[in-house]
């Protein structure tokens, strides 16, 4: 499949708000992470948030890039790449800015699992359910609608 950009926004937003929230929900309140004081705001909500913020803006340079290669395809070596790109990108914009919602004292160990885990369980459905339940979205550049 050749996604097209809406295609990949809505590949993208779909998977972050069903397997990333499930992911979240565990680190959110506590159960899996670094126990958050109850005067304090889990960061993996702003965190998912960002990473689907940040998420449309690459997917623009993603399909540029895709126009350079002869089959115009996006494998799935790339998106591996991709998502170490993403990580890294989102890490250093928190720790040098910091975010609203995402501090600069952000463990890096907590956000290298729990970003590890969502792209995990994204790239696992987007590679296997995806195909299953939306048979329409490999044939149509990636769209659900």
């Amino acid at each position: 499949m050749t996604p097209t950009l809406l295609g990949r926004w809505q590949t993208r937003l779909f998977l972050l708000a069903t397997v990333g929230v499930l992911i979240t929900l565990p680190f959110h309140f506590g159960i899996i992470g670094p126990g958050i004081p109850v005067d304090h705001i889990s960061p993996f909500f702003p965190i998912l948030g960002y990473v689907a913020l940040f998420g449309i803006m690459w997917d623009v340079i993603y399909i540029y890039m895709q126009q350079f290669r002869w089959d115009r395809d996006w494998p799935g070596a790339f998106q591996l790449f991709a998502g170490i790109w993403e990580a890294v990108f989102i890490l250093c914009i928190v720790k040098l800015f910091g975010l609203p919602g995402a501090p600069k004292d952000l463990p890096i160990y907590w956000f290298t699992i729990h970003y590890s885990l969502v792209w995990l369980g994204i790239y696992l459905v987007s590679q296997s359910l995806m195909r299953i339940l939306f048979p329409r979205w490999r044939f149509h550049g990636g769209r659900l609608f």
